[in-house]
């Protein structure tokens, strides 16, 4: 098992190539299987995600070819999905990447049946699979929950149906995008998510032929086809890359170019981290971050759903709090178990105390090096943040959660002065 060992107190100076987004490429690469002339997605990141959803797909039948391009500008995927040969997602495959249940919705519209693993919670907290089917149901499919598979029906195929989902959530809206692409009719989308991701879904199956209408609103309209051709999509950029690098970039008061980002797409953090003391300036190739101020001001954040401050830069914010002035508040809303890095940051000598569902930040005037330990994604890197920043050396272990979200991210850091090396647990 890897690990990162990492010498603070070096600012980052020089340029980040911002990769394409893991929670964009996962709908993507599931849309390939909506159509049997296939689908090419381009800028896809080198992650173990994107590993996973390749080899579900394949086991349903899919064949994939990867092709790397220049460094920093991700690999092009050519997904051909001519013949589904398996409409099953298997436990070993799924418990591994909770976005392997958006094959639903494709499996469920292309070949009239689908059974998936039901994927259980994750260390955040759990995020049932309700509403991804409550939306397959509303378009006429018959849904049995068997021996911890979902078990999908319509082999008359599935109808245009109104989807008003209680509660926003991106996976759900992903799957009835998808579904609806191929139902006979029309689907409205009610409550739809509205992140960058979803956007970005909708134009890749407007290309492949599909009729879609709000994408990017609270309302989403889908007029079916009967089939849906290939088409060639750049996978959009990472806007949770983007916060993160910018906090890192603050964090260690350094200057750097986040080539490819769009600050655009992280409007609410844009804003909390200019409050905080951060000039961030966009450029003819992405953004510009550096610190404006000597110290970081404390600044209360509270995540929502997008346009929102994102949850899964929520981790990365507290980090950087730990080197404000003063206090911050910081409310989680979205999950119920997302302050585990915590712990972690309190063994640096973090200032932090957790009351429910917030945690009140006091700033230090250092972190101090220590052995720590990833709990999941996000937190991972907000120790990676801790560890650029502290006095001493970090050594932060389990690192296969970063694998599953950033690419390559020691060589992003290091190439900007970061001295941080990737090594074996002994």
């Amino acid at each position: 098992m890897d690990r990162l060992r990492i010498r603070g107190g070096y600012p980052l100076m020089g340029e980040i190539p911002i990769s394409g987004a893991k929670n964009a490429a996962l709908p993507l690469m599931a849309a390939g299987l909506l159509s049997a002339d296939g689908l090419t997605l381009e800028n896809v990141p080198h992650l173990a995600d994107i590993a996973s959803m390749t080899a579900l797909l394949r086991e349903l039948g899919a064949e994939i070819n990867a092709e790397s391009v220049i460094d920093g500008q991700g690999e092009t995927l050519k997904i051909q999905a001519r013949r589904i040969e398996n409409i099953e997602a298997p436990y070993d495959i799924v418990r591994k990447m909770r976005a392997s249940v958006l094959v639903l919705g494709p499996l469920v519209a292309r070949k009239g049946e689908a059974k998936v693993s039901l994927p259980g919670g994750c260390a955040i907290g759990n995020r049932p699979v309700d509403l991804h089917l409550m939306a397959l149901e509303c378009m006429g499919a018959h849904i049995e929950l068997e021996s911890g598979y979902i078990h999908a029906f319509a082999p008359k195929g599935l109808k245009g149906g109104r989807i008003a989902f209680p509660t926003v959530s991106v996976g759900a809206t992903e799957n009835a995008m998808m579904a609806a692409s191929l139902a006979v009719g029309e689907t409205t989308i009610l409550n739809a998510a509205r992140e960058p991701e979803i956007l970005d879904l909708a134009q890749c199956l407007i290309g492949m032929g599909a009729v879609i209408e709000g994408a990017g609103t609270d309302k989403i309209r889908i007029s079916g086809k009967s089939q849906l051709s290939h088409t060639t999509h750049s996978v959009v950029p990472d806007r949770i890359e983007t916060g993160t690098f910018a906090m890192a970039a603050a964090m260690t008061g350094g200057d750097v170019e986040l080539v490819g980002a769009k600050i655009g797409h992280i409007q609410s953090a844009a804003a909390i981290l200019r409050e905080a003391g951060v000039t961030l300036t966009e450029t003819e190739r992405g953004c510009r971050v550096t610190r404006t101020t000597d110290k970081l001001i404390g600044v209360d954040v509270m995540t929502e759903p997008y346009p929102g401050f994102p949850t899964d830069l929520q981790a990365q914010f507290v980090a950087l709090m730990t080197a404000a002035t003063g206090a911050s508040m910081v409310t989680e809303t979205i999950f119920e178990n997302r302050f585990m890095h915590v712990p972690e940051l309190k063994r640096m000598g973090a200032n932090i105390n957790v009351h429910g569902s917030s945690a009140l930040v006091r700033g230090i005037d250092r972190l101090k090096g220590a052995p720590v330990m990833a709990t999941d994604l996000r937190a991972s890197v907000s120790l990676v943040l801790a560890g650029l920043a502290a006095e001493g050396e970090t050594i932060v272990n389990r690192i296969y959660h970063l694998d599953r979200g950033y690419d390559r991210v020691e060589k992003k850091l290091g190439a900007c002065g970061a001295k941080i090396i990737r090594e074996r647990e002994t």
